[in-house]
């Protein structure tokens, strides 16, 4: 069952919550992006399909989803733990584990709210992610952090690894062969999901 959800004012989301939910992640899109990104709508499915609810939501507004906005981490951190918090006040989530996943900034949201909210954050999964826009508090992330890039994305590549290298719990890289920065190659995006439901089934499950 899906449900809107209004995270704050101005900021829509989508919440579904399947009958036998085990734990529930919540979305943190990039800059340009939305909740109606197809990319983690094909995500949150498989996350579905594998007993997680699944919050997907806009992290700005439509006036704001421009210029220096899409790039200050430290807003994009606010509104996702007040997603975090709107899940802790529902009766259909409040007592699931919860785990994030990341997108281009969207993963520098997710390491700022993982380090910022340990006892909460059960896990944290980074696609094609800028992890490296969380700073210093890379090294206070304690929650099992899983970081996917495509093999082709060269340059964020490199930049995952750096970061990956100030992460202060458990983490792995995968990389996903051929794929470039969307993941768009035939079998890329289902290769993302399969990893990120194995990631949440192991540290929510």
């Amino acid at each position: 069952m899906t449900v809107p959800l209004i995270v704050a004012p101005g900021l829509q989301g989508d919440l579904t919550v399947p009958s036998d939910a085990i734990g529930v992640v919540v979305f943190a899109h990039g800059s340009g992006s939305s909740r109606h990104s197809a990319r983690n709508i094909a995500v949150a499915r498989e996350l579905q399909d594998n007993r997680f609810a699944t919050l997907l939501f806009d992290l700005l507004s439509p006036d704001e989803d421009h210029g220096d906005r899409r790039f200050d981490i430290e807003l994009l951190t606010e509104r996702l733990r007040a997603a975090m918090a709107e899940l802790s006040r529902r009766a259909e989530t409040a007592g699931l584990p919860l785990g994030l996943f990341g997108a281009s900034t969207g993963a520098a949201a997710a390491m700022r709210a993982a380090a910022a909210e340990p006892e909460r954050v059960r896990a944290v999964v980074s696609r094609g992610g800028r992890p490296d826009l969380a700073g210093d508090a890379l090294g206070q992330v304690r929650s099992p952090t899983l970081v996917i890039v495509g093999a082709r994305d060269e340059e964020v590549l490199r930049l995952n690894q750096s970061a990956a290298a100030g992460l202060g719990g458990r983490h792995d890289i995968e990389i996903v062969p051929k794929a470039t920065h969307l993941f768009e190659e035939p079998g890329a995006l289902e290769r993302v999901a399969q990893l990120a439901a194995a990631w949440f089934s192991e540290y929510l499950g």
